[in-house]
């Protein structure tokens, strides 16, 4: 295998819409886009993988698509995972280090989690994610990383993010029939904050929600740690069904009429705004009186969502919005109504070599994928070196 090919990261987004591929080269501890493929998805039903075949053949056209545009094999990715199977809860723990106060280590931060994560959960719940939210170091709350501070106690307070086991699964397989070995998972909303929210935003507090096809994940960030998450069975997909049954019109064309004359705020819409489909005079108002009840009640439940958390007053930063659904003009205006925050579109940022084209909300998750899994290595990459070094130091200094 090439050295380029060594250093491969692909990401897989399986979405109810479209599947998408991305690869990109770790290069200098930095990504460097290598292409992507786009594909219709097919086998999904209400967010998830009804059809294992359709849809494995359309994550197999997406990988094709993405290897001609690289000029590499593609045989392993990382997958997002989102939809209405998502859950978030806060769990803690910790233990005590003994009587006199000793230099904390990697070993004691994971006994600390592990005793955090040890919650009682049905048996289809697996866990994606375990975030940190904070250390205490006898009573010394909002440390980072203990390792090489001292103490007698550490404790940990955690985001645990879970998923449904059998859709976890269904994922992998659809990957696996597609010719490709899943290497990591990451949660959808986790991977497109990665892409589209600074430090500063995570400090004061934000809410970052991706509006997929058939529903909307959220997470909150406070003081640089997940908080919060959740998602709402609403989605894109909802807005067109009610312009179908609505203006009575088939789904296709409902979907066109959202896109190019939707508006989530029928003040923002002239009074007479008129336009002519198929010999037919459709007031622009009367689609948007369609779209903002559903806009509206998108964001009252997330408002709830944020409410049940306790973290609707933590949104110094705001709401972030991505996927396609945020493309819908006035849903901003709908947020900061009624999350009284302000709000921005979220797109990805932009790696080396990358196209324009690629730096769109409904490729978040993807992009925020391949970053997730840069850190990651990046990461595990430095522990390992200073595992290293601290063995050699150990090995000099006993001759």
């Amino acid at each position: 295998m090439s050295q380029k090919q060594e250093n491969l990261i692909v990401a897989l987004d399986i979405g109810s819409a479209w599947t998408r591929v991305v690869a990109a080269e770790l290069f200098e501890n930095s990504l460097r886009y290598y292409g992507h493929g786009v594909v219709e998805s097919a086998g999904m039903r209400k967010g998830l993988i009804a059809d294992l075949a359709p849809a494995a053949k359309a994550v197999r056209a997406a990988s094709e698509e993405a290897e001609r545009a690289a000029r590499v094999n593609i045989d392993e990715c990382s997958i997002s995972v989102g939809g209405p199977h998502i859950r978030g809860l806060n769990s803690s723990g910790g233990y005590e280090l003994g009587n006199r106060m000793r230099e904390i280590t990697r070993d004691d931060v994971r006994v600390a989690v592990d005793r955090a994560r040890a919650i009682e959960r049905p048996p289809d719940r697996e866990i994606l994610h375990l975030l940190h939210r904070q250390f205490i170091l006898d009573d010394q709350p909002g440390i980072f990383d203990p390792v090489g501070m001292v103490g007698t106690r550490l404790e940990v307070e955690l985001h645990i993010a879970t998923c449904s086991a059998s859709a976890l699964q269904s994922a992998v397989t659809c990957a696996n029939r597609a010719g490709l070995e899943v290497t990591e998972a990451v949660l959808e909303v986790v991977a497109a904050a990665e892409a589209t929210l600074s430090a500063d935003e995570r400090e004061l507090g934000v809410c970052l929600l991706d509006i997929g096809a058939h529903s909307s994940d959220l997470v909150v960030f406070f003081e640089g740690a997940a908080v919060h998450t959740a998602s709402i069975p609403i989605g894109g997909m909802h807005f067109t069904n009610d312009l179908a049954v609505g203006l009575q019109i088939p789904l296709a064309q409902a979907e066109e009429i959202k896109k190019q004359y939707g508006n989530a705020v029928v003040t923002s819409v002239p009074q007479h705004a008129e336009v002519e489909i198929d010999k037919q005079v459709l007031r622009l108002r009367t689609v948007a009186e369609i779209l903002e009840p559903r806009a509206r009640e998108l964001l009252y439940y997330v408002k709830d969502s944020l409410r049940q958390g306790g973290v609707v007053d933590a949104l110094g930063a705001g709401c972030v919005m991505t996927g396609g659904g945020a493309l819908l003009p006035g849903m901003l205006d709908v947020a900061e109504s009624l999350l009284r925050a302000p709000a921005r579109i979220g797109s990805p940022v932009r790696l080396s070599r990358m196209p324009q084209e690629l730096v769109d909300p409904t490729f978040a998750v993807v992009i925020g994928t391949l970053l997730y899994v840069q850190r990651t290595r990046n990461t595990r990459a430095d522990e390992d070196r200073s595992l290293r070094s601290k063995l050699r130091s150990m090995f000099t200094s006993s001759f």
